[in-house]
């Protein structure tokens, strides 16, 4: 005998994901909680960017990959956004980027949505539609 439920399938309950950003300051690429919940939290990553089309892109990656660099705690440890500070990626994903020259006290950046793609676990950011700005200095103030 057929199952009555013959042919149907389980609608998946995908909890929706905010929006993912990446922002570029002089001194880090930073990812917003997001992107590492899309990439599933993700110990170590790797930064991809193509020249022609200008995009950078993200991908889950383990610790013995080549190029692998250091990106999130794991899901409940990640409290905040990501930074990544190594010299490579930095240089790399910089040069999509003209930062403006920020007033005294405070850090120009560049910052741009990112296209999420959950089942390929990948982030593609193209740097053409990113929107600069500036923001305060964060952390302990200089001594005057």
């Amino acid at each position: 005998m057929a199952s009555l439920l013959q042919g149907f399938e389980e609608v998946r309950l995908a909890k929706p994901v905010g929006k993912t950003v990446m922002t570029v300051t002089d001194s880090a690429v930073r990812f917003n909680k997001a992107t590492a919940e899309v990439l599933g939290f993700p110990a170590y990553v790797k930064v991809l960017i193509n020249e022609k089309t200008r995009q950078v892109a993200v991908t889950p990656t383990t610790e013995k990959a080549d190029n692998a660099v250091k990106f999130s705690k794991p899901e409940g440890k990640q409290t905040s956004s990501v930074s990544i500070k190594e010299a490579a990626p930095l240089t790399a994903v910089s040069k999509f980027f003209t930062l403006a020259e920020a007033p005294e006290g405070e850090i120009a950046y560049q910052s741009v949505n990112g296209a999420a793609y959950p089942e390929e676990q990948t982030v593609i950011f193209n740097a053409d539609d990113a929107v600069a700005g500036t923001m305060k200095r964060r952390g302990r103030k200089k001594a005057a």
